[in-house]
């Protein structure tokens, strides 16, 4: 498995989101890359490929995803990646607008390594933005095979 220490992937469908995590990230320089996907099942695809499609040759640092996605949910996502080896250890963040104690539950059941809730405010979620990337690029050690 490679990882790629200067990618990101972003998995979320709202292009308001999307925009912001791009502003957020744009002075980054540990951030060379941000791959972005609008489905579970383009995540997947991307992560750990399908029949007809490898996977990317390489993995990002960390993935920060939301659990409102469309085709596949972003449990499912987060459940899939933990069974696959190529995937398992890849850091996951989970950023939504849900509190809700059961999805916080599943999501720390099947291994997720944060969850957050989407900041309101555009400044306190770039601000989280900054710190999330900050924290999984620069300062978390990554398990490599």
């Amino acid at each position: 498995m490679t990882i790629d220490p200067y990618k990101m992937l972003l998995i979320d469908d709202d292009p308001n989101d999307i925009e912001l995590v791009q502003l957020a990230i744009q002075d980054l320089n540990f951030i060379q890359t941000l791959d972005v996907l609008t489905d579970g099942a383009q995540a997947l695809e991307y992560l750990v490929g399908n029949q007809n499609r490898q996977p990317a040759p390489s993995l990002p640092q960390f993935v920060l995803m939301d659990l409102k996605l469309p085709k596949l949910t972003g449990i499912e996502v987060l459940q899939a990646i933990r069974q696959n080896r190529r995937t398992r250890t890849l850091p996951v963040v989970i950023m939504t607008s849900s509190s809700e104690d059961s999805d916080i539950r599943d999501c720390y059941e099947l291994g997720v390594n944060s969850y957050v809730v989407k900041p309101l405010d555009f400044y306190r979620f770039q601000e989280f933005v900054k710190s999330v990337g900050s924290y999984w690029m620069t300062i978390n050690s990554p398990l490599a095979f």
